[in-house]
C-alpha cells in the first residue's frame, strides 16, 4: 500500500502544480499545520492524527446520548469496523481499514443527523464524497470502494445505529424500529461506554495501526 500511496501523492502534486492560484479556496487549518481545502481536498493535506483528533471530538446523535462523554464518531467508527468483521470475518484487512475510515469526512464537516443532511441536498453530499475520496487515496485505498464492500459497511453501520439508538440515545425498540429497523443478526453485549476524547482518539489510532494503515 505504501507504493500505491506514493504514486497517488505524485499524481496529486502534478495536479496541484497546474491549479490557478486565483481560484477561491475554503481552508480548514488542522493541528498538524495542514491546510485542507474543503471544496477541493488533496490527499497531501490529510493526516491520520488530524482525523483521529477530530472524530474523537465529534459527537454522534448531536450529543444527545447517555454518559459522562458524548459518544464520538471515532468510537462509532471502531464499532462499525468490529461489526463488519463479525459479519464478514474473511474480508481482506484493507477493507476493514476502509470501514474504519467510513465516516472520516466528518473530522472536517461534522456529523449531521440524517434529516439535516437531506435538507442540505446534493451540494453537501458532493463535498462529503470528495473528502472521502481524498481520504481513501491518502491511505492506499481506491477512491470508490467496490459495491460489495460498500454494502458490507452500510450493513454494519445500520447495526451500530440500532445499538447506539437503543443503548445510548434513549430510543425504545419500538421507536427505533420506525426509523431504522433492526438489522438481522445484530449482536448484543458489545461495550458502548462513551470514552473521553483523548481515549477515543488513541483507540482509533490503535485500530488504524492494527489494520495496517500507512503513515
Amino acid at each position: 500500500m505504501r507504493v500505491a500511496s506514493s504514486n497517488i501523492i505524485q499524481n496529486f502534486m502534478a495536479k496541484l502544480s497546474h491549479q490557478n492560484p486565483s481560484e477561491p479556496r475554503a481552508y480548514q487549518r488542522m493541528l498538524s499545520g495542514r491546510r485542507l481545502n474543503i471544496l477541493d481536498p488533496s490527499p497531501l493535506d490529510i493526516e491520520i492524527e488530524d482525523i483521529a483528533h477530530g472524530l474523537a471530538r465529534v459527537a454522534r446523535w448531536n450529543g444527545q446520548t447517555n454518559g459522562q462523554y458524548g459518544y464520538s464518531v471515532a468510537q462509532h467508527s471502531i464499532l462499525v469496523e468490529q461489526l463488519m468483521h463479525i459479519n464478514a470475518p474473511s474480508l481482506d484487512t484493507k477493507w476493514r481499514l476502509a470501514c474504519l475510515l467510513h465516516d472520516s469526512a466528518e473530522y472536517v464537516i461534522g456529523d449531521m443527523i440524517t434529516p439535516f443532511k437531506r435538507a442540505l441536498g446534493t451540494d453537501y453530499k458532493q463535498i462529503e464524497i470528495n473528502l472521502e475520496h481524498a481520504v481513501h487515496l491518502r491511505f492506499g485505498l481506491p477512491a470508490d470502494l467496490p459495491d460489495k464492500i460498500t454494502a458490507s459497511i452500510k450493513k454494519a453501520d445500520k447495526m451500530a445505529a440500532w445499538l447506539e439508538a437503543t443503548e445510548l440515545a434513549g430510543f425504545s425498540t419500538a421507536d427505533a424500529a420506525k426509523l431504522f429497523p433492526k438489522p438481522r443478526g445484530t449482536p448484543a453485549g458489545l461495550d458502548l461506554t462513551p470514552l473521553s476524547p483523548t481515549k477515543a482518539a488513541k483507540a482509533f489510532l490503535h485500530r488504524f495501526a492494527l489494520l495496517g494503515g500507512p503513515s
